[in-house]
């Protein structure tokens, strides 16, 4: 797989998050998978680190990931 994609796998070992997170942010919208090779979903590498700034951001801030969800489709 090309540099410009990464698992669910490889975002939870870089970015420190459960794969039970990536799954909620997903199931919430605010993570786009790009594509599935059979059970691995594939996400763009630039969209998981820009979008990951943001939801801590909000986070830390004391907004619900529904609420993040509003702001960030706003965008």
């Amino acid at each position: 797989m090309t540099n410009k994609f990464i698992t669910a796998k490889e975002i939870a070992g870089k970015y420190e998050l459960s794969y039970q997170t990536i799954n909620r942010y997903s199931d919430a919208g605010l993570l786009y998978v790009a594509f599935k090779k059979g059970n691995v979903r594939y996400y763009d590498r630039l969209h998981i680190q820009r979008r990951l700034v943001q939801i801590s951001r909000l986070t830390r801030d004391g907004y619900s990931l529904t609420l993040i969800r509003k702001k960030l489709l706003k965008v």
